[in-house]
């Protein structure tokens, strides 16, 4: 097989290796592919190997022993999935390799924004305590988090993930999913009702066209006055001037993105000037033995396909 990798920066610096690939055939890594550059590339490939380029009709009709999509990623609305059926060519995703990333990285922005470790640190770095009259300066706000409703919006794989560290943590759990879910410690209720009652929520559905643009004016008008929102998602869930709103009301006491609809965030964003909105680049599945675990399971995908058996096909 001659396998074309498209973005190899998008899953390594240098820190995880791509060798295993070659053991299926002649491998060519690009670190980044402009899209103008993407047919030109693929033309000859028997398997293509991507995370977030492009891939639509336009760039594929030429790539005749194309044969095999494989994504470093698990969602895949970057890929012309129609196209791809009917021509033949299997897409496979690398469904799960980063639940327990994500659900961690969703934990360390709740924790942040009631624990306010990062301001309590720059207090210190800066003085603050060296000059303080009282051993324990209550400079930030504090809250416990134990108590507290956590409203989980999809419950897949992270978003279960997300609600056993919230039992752990004795919080209470709503969860809110299109189809039918089963939990001993979470109470499943309609969209609103989850809204309405959530000190947290959570977003961990996949973008499509139920989920597009779902958060809100009217969404957000309808979370509990000084609740928190979270997005690890997909930028495309939510509407990031309506967001900006709800902040600056004080609606909502804070909100956490490590997702957005134009990554790189463009340079006109207002968003890093919004009060009480924490910003992480799109990182949340990004630890190094998650992206180990990444490239296992592309490896995976390549040896199954080939047997003729493929696993996570997407189509």
């Amino acid at each position: 097989m001659k396998i074309v990798v498209l973005d190899a920066q998008t899953i390594t610096k240098g820190d995880i290796s791509l060798k295993p690939l070659q053991k299926f055939g002649e491998v060519v890594t690009y670190n980044l592919t402009k899209y103008e550059d993407i047919a030109e590339r693929i033309k000859d490939a028997d398997a293509v190997i991507c995370n977030k380029t492009l891939l639509n009709s336009d760039n594929l009709k030429d790539a005749n022993n194309l044969k095999y999509i494989g994504l470093f990623a698990t969602g895949y609305n970057n890929i012309d999935v129609n196209y791809c059926t009917e021509h033949g060519i299997t897409v496979c995703n690398a469904g799960s390799y980063s639940t327990d990333a994500v659900a961690q990285h969703t934990f360390a922005l709740i924790l942040e924004h009631y624990s306010n470790v990062g301001k309590y640190n720059d207090f210190c770095h800066n003085g603050g305590w060296q000059t303080a009259e009282t051993f324990s300066p209550f400079v930030f706000p504090l809250n416990e988090v134990k108590g507290k409703t956590i409203g989980i919006v999809g419950f897949g794989a992270i978003g279960q993930k997300v609600a056993q560290i919230a039992n752990a943590f004795s919080m209470k759990i709503l969860a809110f999913n299109r189809s039918k879910k089963n939990c001993d410690y979470v109470k499943f209720v309609d969209f609103d009702t989850l809204l309405k009652n959530s000190d947290i929520v959570t977003v961990h559905c996949p973008l499509n066209d139920d989920s597009t643009s779902m958060f809100n004016n009217d969404t957000f008008n309808k979370m509990k006055k000084g609740s928190f929102f979270i997005n690890t998602a997909r930028g495309g869930v939510m509407v990031e001037e309506d967001l900006i709103k709800a902040l600056e009301s004080e609606h909502l006491s804070g909100a956490a993105v490590d997702v957005l609809s134009i990554e790189p965030m463009s340079k006109d964003s207002s968003l890093p000037h919004t009060k009480n909105l924490l910003i992480t680049p799109h990182i949340a599945w990004a630890p190094i033995e998650t992206r180990e675990r990444l490239i296992d399971i592309v490896c995976d995908n390549i040896d199954c396909f080939i047997k003729g058996t493929p696993k996570n096909k997407v189509n």
